[in-house]
């Protein structure tokens, strides 16, 4: 029976995706890994390289899922605010790739030089600046402000939408237990908050 290369790949993808959100990339082990896997460990080598080049791989893998369940297209563009609110619900529901990429700020070299994981940054790369172009063509159309870059637009709008889970103990300081309606409560705040600071401000005074 041949073996499964991809499937196998994609196990130890899908197990690596929990033991790095939860013990980041100098923390995580390949034998837990290729435990929760159910396979040999020597793969991830094989496969991978090495325990960086996995978590680049892992990375490459959540921000993918992200891209295809909230995209910005260039109709969406023109209302940062619900596009906000998207990637909240997102977050909120699978926080895992918000986890990786705060153990991946505090990697103190998150980046080798290899070949293959500059080719992963500049993939990730090119899907931010994906974004850019698309809140850049709405600042033409007349909805976004024009007075602020486009690149800090769209940093705004996926700033907010993640600090309220990125960092839940000082949110609940500074706002509170969120109660049964919270989330509701927070995604209406976060829409008006992302509006009002993207919004242009001719457009929506008409």
């Amino acid at each position: 029976m041949a073996w499964d290369t991809a499937r196998t790949k994609q196990r130890l993808l899908d197990a690596a995706v929990f033991e790095y959100s939860e013990h980041g990339p100098l923390g995580a082990r390949v034998d837990r890994v290729a435990q929760r896997a159910g396979v040999n460990k020597e793969r991830i080598y094989q496969y991978f390289g090495s325990k960086q080049k996995l978590f680049s791989a892992v990375l490459d893998q959540e921000m993918a899922k992200l891209a295809v369940a909230v995209p910005l297209t260039d109709e969406q563009a023109r209302d940062l605010g619900t596009f906000a609110a998207r990637i909240y619900d997102y977050h909120r529901d699978y926080p895992h790739y918000l986890r990786l990429l705060l153990w991946e700020g505090l990697d103190p070299d998150p980046l080798q030089s290899d070949k293959a994981t500059l080719a992963a940054a500049r993939e990730r790369t090119e899907y931010y600046a994906g974004n850019v172009r698309a809140v850049a063509r709405a600042q033409e159309e007349g909805y976004l402000r024009t007075d602020v870059e486009p690149a800090h637009l769209l940093y705004v709008a996926r700033a907010l939408a993640a600090w309220w889970l990125a960092v839940p103990a000082a949110v609940g300081l500074m706002l509170g237990e969120p109660g049964i309606d919270g989330a509701r409560q927070r995604r209406q705040v976060l829409v008006k908050l992302v509006n009002d600071a993207t919004a242009n401000p001719d457009r929506t005074s008409r």
